[in-house]
């Protein structure tokens, strides 16, 4: 490679945000360690050992979070926020579990979920090659896509034959790179202890995103097997220590996305349309959950989940587009994109680079045309159901069935269709009325969107109002049974086809539309992916094992230090405690979202009110770390990744560890609330090891 090319390269490695790096940055595959680094800034030496207790201790909870093993028992460990899936499935107009909290005293109390999935990640296999021996030169992007999806599911089927374990092939680097994942599945999951929303996210929305902090936000499940506890070897046992100012640590877990590696073309894509459409859409989910859970108590139980989460997308998001907005930010993307074309225009040795940014923004241009619709239809935002997507489900699942494993949708490939099947029969609970809701607005949103006169509004709305077809089709369906599911999933595409079952029908309606723009943004996905990877190749060369692929929602290891920050000329403290939770409720005089749970009121004097509850650090986190475990040297639990400050939100863009922050619960707090304000010491020595054999 001559010189020029180097130089050429390494402009483009800083166009994309993945310069070689210094500071605390990075969501590292474990496979691909930055070893070097962590023994010449913190003197800390990587085992394999260490290594494999850590990746198996790691648990990614199937509702887009995180966890790990925290006893030989199968105790498992994550943000209430996680487990919320779970607790709101549980709960009744009798019992709130979400709101009042969980224990179960004894192994028969413990309360099994209704479609929890825990994967634990076994091994990684670089299939690289496989796949792109697949994608021939002379093939076209559509010719391409097909044979990439086909060997993608190929090798999961053989693994999955092998091994027994969960098999997915993972894109790295937008196409640079295929790994096939394994994992070790648990199905058998069981609530044993969460606190109270309120003092689990205590200070509610207006905290959210903020520091200091005095949540809570953990809750405990166990992993069972034939109707028993697993025995694990690797857990993570408790740090008996408090944690100090400097103290290097480290996050296993599951971050969903960053967008660190997009180009200019990509990145004004979600600045000008997919934030700006996202916001609108999450502003009017929130209106309708509000209005829906002002309703009634139950109305709000239902829907308090929902609205957490469509509160936090909403801040997050807003947070994201700023750093979009930030001038200087994408002023230094436009320049180092211009610079790298002025520079690759001049050398021959680099004529791939070119096209290949050309390509992307070509692609992108297509995505952009059919981003709406698509976002409609296929990412269903028009049709916000569960019962819609119980239908769909099983309208495509027939006619999938019946394909080659290669040429079906991903969702319903062999290796995936356990999974799948899993969460399409849970019993969990389905509300008319909130259904009603969900789906009349998003109907309402789908003729906002693309115009009352269009086709597809009026064969949807069938001649009437989003309310009143919502009210039809929820009422009509069958499939609120599950048996009733189980029958037409295992039947034939024909005998789905003449069902008359109304949720069916429209999920058929409107699927040949879906499917063709599906259609569309896959074949443009495959023309980035193929572009990403030539430009990834040319930074593989000079980067050789010093950067990092943006996130993917697979386990990553990350590190830091835990690290106050300054903020409006005032030095913000590294952690905060118990004495500070009282002082913060008195101060908003214990009204909502500052109020405390009674018991907490009546058990303070119990308390040692300088236990640390929250501490920041520098680790590099994103949405998905929630649940992640914070690990000191030893390998040891020292606290759980709960939230990142506002500064923390342009991470999904660019790190910087000036003043952005992960944030979380301290595992001092978890063991004192546990002992002394719960009444739970038989749990509390379980996590710190006193009643271990």
């Amino acid at each position: 490679m001559k010189i020029a090319f180097k130089k050429i390269i390494v402009t483009l490695i800083i166009m994309l945000g993945t310069a070689p790096v210094s500071a605390d940055e990075g969501m590292w595959l474990y496979n691909d360690l930055p070893r070097q680094l962590l023994k010449d800034k913190y003197a800390f030496e990587v085992t394999e050992a260490w290594l494999e207790h850590i990746q198996e201790s790691s648990v990614r909870f199937n509702s887009a979070g995180s966890g790990s093993f925290v006893s030989e028992d199968g105790l498992i460990i994550t943000n209430h926020h996680v487990g919320a899936d779970a607790l709101q499935k549980f709960s009744n107009i009798e019992h709130d579990y979400y709101r009042d909290g969980f224990y179960a005293r004894t192994r028969k109390e413990e309360k099994r979920c209704l479609d929890l999935e825990l994967n634990v990640l076994i091994s990684i296999n670089d299939v690289t090659d496989r796949v792109n021996a697949a994608v021939k030169a002379n093939m076209s992007a559509e010719e391409a896509f097909t044979a990439r999806r086909g060997v993608m599911a190929q090798i999961e089927k053989e693994s999955l034959q092998k091994t027994g374990l969960r098999s997915d092939v993972v894109i790295l680097y937008q196409g640079g790179l295929y790994h096939l994942y394994c994992f070790k599945k648990y199905t058998d999951v069981r609530l044993v202890f969460a606190p109270e929303y309120q003092i689990a996210f205590f200070g509610g929305d207006p905290d959210n995103f903020e520091y200091p902090r005095f949540d809570l936000d953990f809750c405990l499940f166990r992993a069972y097997e034939n109707d028993k506890p697993v025995k694990v070897e690797h857990y993570l046992r408790w740090n008996s220590n408090k944690v100090k100012e400097g103290d290097l640590v480290f996050v296993s877990g599951h971050p969903g996305n960053t967008s660190r590696q997009l180009t200019m073309p990509e990145l004004e894509y979600l600045r000008d349309q997919s934030f700006p459409y996202k916001m609108q859409r999450l502003h009017s989910l929130e209106v309708m959950l509000l209005a829906y859970s002002s309703r009634s108590d139950e109305n709000a139980r239902r829907a308090k989940k929902d609205l957490f989460g469509v509160q936090n997308s909403r801040k997050l998001m807003q947070g994201r587009f700023e750093g979009l907005l930030d001038s200087s930010l994408m002023m230094q993307k436009q320049a180092d994109e211009q610079h790298l074309r002025a520079s690759v225009a001049k050398d021959p040795n680099a004529e791939e680079i070119l096209p290949s940014l050309d390509r992307i923004a070509n692609a992108q241009q297509i995505i952009a045309h059919n981003a709406q619709q698509y976002s409609l239809l296929e990412a269903a935002d028009g049709f916000n159901s569960t019962l819609f997507h119980i239908a769909r489900t099983i309208s495509r699942a027939v006619e999938e069935k019946t394909k080659s494993n290669e040429e079906r949708l991903r969702e319903f490939r062999e290796s995936n269709l356990e999974s799948l099947e899993f969460q399409l029969f849970s019993e969990k609970p389905i509300y008319d009325d909130f259904e009603q809701v969900k789906l009349a607005e998003s109907l309402t949103w789908l003729v906002e969107q693309i115009g009352y006169s269009h086709p597809l509004a009026q064969k949807v709305l069938a001649g009437k109002s989003p309310g009143t077809r919502a009210a039809e089709l929820v009422s009509g369906t069958q499939l609120k049974d599950v048996a009733i599911r189980k029958k037409l999933y295992s039947g034939t595409a024909v005998e789905v086809e003449a069902s008359q079952d109304p949720m069916i029908k429209l999920a058929r309606l409107i699927d040949s539309d879906a499917r063709a723009l599906r259609r569309i943004i896959e074949i443009q996905e495959e023309i980035n992916h193929q572009a990403h990877a030539k430009i990834s190749q040319a930074r593989f060369a000079v980067e050789k094992t010093s950067s990092y692929p943006d996130a993917t929602g697979t386990l990553r290891l990350a590190f830091g230090t835990i690290k106050g920050y300054e903020e409006n000329n005032q030095a913000v403290p590294f952690q905060t405690t118990f004495s500070g939770l009282y002082d913060r409720a008195a101060a908003h005089h214990y009204k909502p979202p500052y109020d405390l749970p009674p018991c907490w009121i009546a058990r303070k004097d119990k308390l040692n009110l300088n236990t640390p509850v929250n501490f920041v650090s520098t680790v590099d986190i994103i949405g998905g770390n929630s649940g992640s475990p914070v690990i000191n040297r030893n390998g040891e639990f020292a606290g759980i990744i709960f939230d990142g400050n506002l500064q923390s939100l342009v991470l999904d863009f660019a790190y910087t560890d000036i003043q952005a922050r992960a944030i979380s619960v301290d595992s001092q707090a978890i063991v004192e609330a546990l002992q002394n304000v719960y009444n739970a010491g038989e749990l509390a020595n379980e996590l710190t090891g006193k009643n271990r054999r």
